[in-house]
């Protein structure tokens, strides 16, 4: 069945619009307890710093409650974070409420199964089918309870140091760490300074409004100037819900999703502890599949979204893959992809062989890559308009074998996303505007 609320990440949209509206997280609470608890049991509710959180959480709660499952609220903590607690307490399911990258107001809501992964489209769906049901309340004998375990975080955090090499610490290295002031902001700084790390935190003090505004992943300026700025080795950058990372080496320049995961390959390689191939998207720099392949590593790309390079991971072995955006999956560390164990990885890296970001990641050369977001009214597939595909196909052929297109429609918000990779920076962003001029007269 076509799916009408859930996207590639749960359910997302902007607060106080349908589907992001109490009544809609109420019944959404109550469907899920049907589908995932029928029996009763356990969920865990975390979130991001959203305002909007708080008011979710109570609706969400209130519906599972009323249900017959218990509640386990723990606050503010990354996605990840909730994925391990769910699956470390032995709950039915977790819950996350968070819009990940985007701006405050904007909200979402997303399930993880009992092992901390995402549920399958089939779950998503039979969910879906529940919600025209009016929620249920059971009586007073059968139902839930709810309990605060915020003080509990502190098992991710000594999760998260469990998967760097034993007696490994930071001792000696100044890092900046930028939590977007998103769910990171209490644990990436402690785990950090545990290690004995000098930490000079930024994006750490969130309002409720300014997640993700100006800083995190999706917006390194700020950790950019302050890392050369203070002297630091490297930063860190997390996105509001702490499952997308990117660094910056020591001398101001961002290090993507791309180029750590060259980093992470080529160490693993080294070890001989790299499985199987490395999975990327097809968003994922050309540069990358270059620089893997004259190492002897196996490069495949799945479609957009850590929901797609997992299921191409679990199908090939591999147990490292990820985005551009900074999604980094290590499956061989944890079940789902997580910022701060990636960054971890990294700094590990960097502490092993003694060389900075910048050198380690100076053997992936990353060639020039555009990418255009055109707002629509609605999401729609642009390869499915003629006069788009026409012009697509002009311009891939002007590009030859030296460069690619990548026109698809986010599964998150109504934006078409338009990419090309060229040897020239100008042709690239001459190509892409070409299409998104296609696209903005197609959409609707």
């Amino acid at each position: 069945m076509a799916r009408k609320y859930f996207g590639t990440d749960g359910v997302r949209g902007r607060v106080g619009e349908s589907p992001l509206t109490v009544d809609f997280a109420l019944r959404l609470a109550s469907a899920a307890a049907r589908v995932l608890a029928p029996q009763g049991g356990t969920v865990l509710i975390g979130k991001d710093t959203r305002l909007s959180g708080y008011m979710f959480e109570s609706a969400l709660e209130a519906g599972f409650v009323a249900a017959g499952v218990n509640v386990m609220l723990i606050g503010p903590l990354p996605t990840p974070g909730i994925a391990y607690m769910t699956r470390r307490f032995g709950c039915r399911f977790g819950v996350v409420i968070s819009a990940s990258h985007n701006l405050y107001d904007d909200n979402g809501i997303k399930f993880f199964d009992a092992e901390g992964g995402k549920l399958s489209d089939e779950d998503e769906e039979r969910i879906e089918a529940e919600l025209d049901n009016p929620p249920v309340t059971r009586h007073s004998r059968g139902l839930g309870r709810a309990s605060r375990v915020d003080r509990s975080r502190q098992h991710y955090q000594d999760f998260c140091v469990s998967t760097l090499p034993a007696g490994l610490t930071l001792e000696g290295m100044k890092i900046v760490i930028d939590c977007a002031n998103g769910a990171g902001y209490k644990v990436a700084p402690r785990i950090l300074a545990d290690l004995g790390a000098d930490i000079v935190p930024i994006g750490c003090s969130p309002n409720g409004r300014n997640i993700n505004d100006g800083c995190g992943s999706t917006a390194s300026d700020l950790l950019q100037l302050t890392v050369p700025g203070v002297r630091a080795q490297v930063g860190i950058a997390l996105d509001g819900d702490g499952d997308r990372l990117v660094m910056v080496d020591h001398l101001g320049r961002m290090v993507d999703g791309d180029q750590l995961l060259y980093v992470l390959a080529s160490a693993r390689r080294e070890a001989g502890t790299l499985q199987g191939p490395v999975v990327g998207t097809v968003m994922s720099n050309l540069g990358l599949e270059i620089a893997l392949r004259e190492q002897g590593i196996d490069f495949r790309r799945a479609a957009v979204g850590d929901r797609y390079v997992m299921a191409q991971m679990r199908e090939s072995g591999s147990v490292l893959g990820g985005e551009t955006s900074g999604h980094i999956l290590t499956l061989d560390k944890t079940t789902t992809g997580d910022a701060i164990v990636a960054a971890l990885q990294v700094l590990a890296v960097m502490r092993q062989t003694g060389r900075s970001l910048a050198e380690l990641s100076a053997g992936m050369a990353k060639l020039p890559q555009v990418m255009i977001n055109v707002k629509v009214g609605r999401r729609f597939d642009p390869m499915s308009v003629p006069a788009v595909v026409q012009v697509v196909e002009r311009v891939q052929a002007g590009l030859g074998n030296q460069g690619r297109v990548v026109l698809r429609a986010s599964g998150t918000e109504p934006v078409i996303r338009v990419m090309i990779e060229a040897e020239e920076e100008q042709q690239a962003r001459d190509s892409a505007n070409e299409i998104a001029t296609a696209v903005r007269a197609a959409g609707p």
